[in-house]
């Protein structure tokens, strides 16, 4: 029986049965129909998505800068408008939102969308504080299986995040003994910009900062201009992590997928001298891991801003590799980027031959389209994306505490059951940040 003959047949079968329209969702809808979607940034990223949208209903677009939605009006036409996100996700129709703002917005939206049982696809980073990021995990967990979630960190999509995987668990190095990442981005800001000028006509700059402390206008963090970016205003405290939330989110999740790691139990980092403006560009931190169900207790280390680890031998020159992953084994080294890898024996008992001959049954399957992923998960609960609010909520909680162990000039021991620092009060205090009146996390 086709699904309109169904649909007819079964209209009246029972008092009382309504049946949904196309857009409501939430575990109640069939994989074929189309999700009722809020944008929420049209610009920079939020162009990224249209082509993947154009698939699905977009039923709403929000930006602080008005002059953005000709363009994506274009596109959706059929779409309301709104500057204010918190007046977006109040509309009643929605299944689902993507969130392409600025970064020190993205835990507020991601999670006030949870708290309206929306599916909810967030760009880099989840979150720029350990308790934000803990809240959102947390929230979705309670809802895990019902709602789709999944962070942008597209790259994950590579064939080489699996291939990568695979070496280290057929025991290509050996035992995994410590795994490093590095970025070499290097942006310096001196400090928090001067007012200049005025915001330009459609601009709202007071929405545009949101939970953030005030900051007077400066083109210099949004210009709302066609090079508008994350480059323009990650780097200060008030707006971001740096480093860490841009292509650093990107990183680790090569190093994280590949060793199945938890929250660290110890965090501790140096770099160059604090400043209160500014996140720092040259930086490494380190982090200890337990052991899990195949590989015993491993280092896990960070590097940015032209900060290297050690090659294994002179001849490898790991500078060459910009965004990139070394893993240190019992029997050797793998490195990687995001598309390539190469083994490097070491040792006396090193030798290749040992390794499991996978075939195209025992490899594991392309992730395939990543947007595309959460949109099927959307429509069936039952599927899974690869970088959820759990998984992602993980990997940048570390890197938020390796910035906490800088700013505090020591190592932190950390327990991740209870979100504590526990052997120092100060670093503790540097787990949240505080908000503008009028803004809540938990919205």
């Amino acid at each position: 029986m086709n699904r309109r003959k169904f649909l007819n047949t079964t209209a009246f079968a029972g008092a009382g049965l309504t049946l949904l329209p196309s857009g409501v969702l939430n575990g109640k809808n069939s994989p074929g129909n189309k999700l009722n979607v809020a944008l929420i940034g049209v610009w920079g990223r939020g162009c990224a998505h249209y082509e993947s949208l154009a698939n699905e209903n977009v039923v709403a677009l929000c930006d602080v800068n008005e002059t953005r939605f000709a363009d994506a009006l274009k596109h959706f036409p059929n779409a309301k408008t709104y500057v204010d996100w918190r007046k977006c996700l109040e509309q009643k129709d929605l299944d689902a939102v993507v969130i392409c703002t600025t970064d020190h917005t993205h835990a507020f939206i991601a999670n006030w969308a949870l708290n309206r049982n929306l599916h909810v696809y967030c760009e880099k980073p989840l979150a720029i504080t350990v308790e934000e990021a803990r809240t959102v995990r947390a929230n979705w967990m309670t809802k895990k299986g019902k709602l789709a979630t999944q962070v942008g960190m597209q790259r994950h999509a590579f064939d080489n995040f699996n291939r990568v995987r695979e070496l280290l668990r057929d025991g290509a190095i050996g035992d995994v003994q410590a795994a490093m990442a590095w970025g070499d981005r290097q942006i310096r800001r001196k400090g928090y910009l001067p007012a200049e000028g005025q915001p330009p006509a459609g601009l709202n700059f007071d929405l545009w900062l949101g939970p953030s402390p005030v900051h007077p206008y400066n083109p210099g963090y949004f210009s709302g201009g066609e090079g508008a970016n994350c480059l323009q205003w990650n780097m200060f405290w008030d707006f971001g992590v740096g480093q860490i939330g841009d292509m650093g989110s990107h990183t680790m999740d090569l190093l994280w997928n590949a060793i199945d790691a938890g929250l660290p139990t110890s965090a501790e980092a140096k770099g160059e001298a604090f400043n209160p403006d500014v996140t720092p560009v040259e930086c490494e931190s380190h982090f200890e891991h337990p052991a899990n169900d195949w590989r015993g207790p491993v280092r896990v280390s960070w590097y940015q801003g032209g900060v290297m680890p050690r090659s294994p031998r002179p001849s490898v020159n790991l500078k060459g590799i910009d965004h990139g992953a070394m893993f240190k084994g019992s029997k050797g080294f793998l490195i990687a980027d995001f598309e390539s890898r190469m083994l490097l024996p070491v040792g006396d008992n090193a030798d290749l031959t040992y390794l499991k001959q996978r075939t195209d049954k025992t490899l594991l399957p392309p992730l395939g389209h990543f947007q595309k992923q959460w949109f099927d998960a959307c429509k069936d609960p039952s599927r899974k994306t690869a970088c959820d609010f759990e998984y992602s909520g993980n990997m940048i909680e570390q890197m938020l505490l390796g910035l906490v162990a800088y700013r505090v000039g020591k190592k932190i021991e950390y327990d991740g059951k209870t979100g504590k620092v526990t052997n120092s009060p100060e670093a503790n205090e540097l787990l949240r940040r505080k908000y503008r009146d009028g803004w809540t996390l938990n919205g």
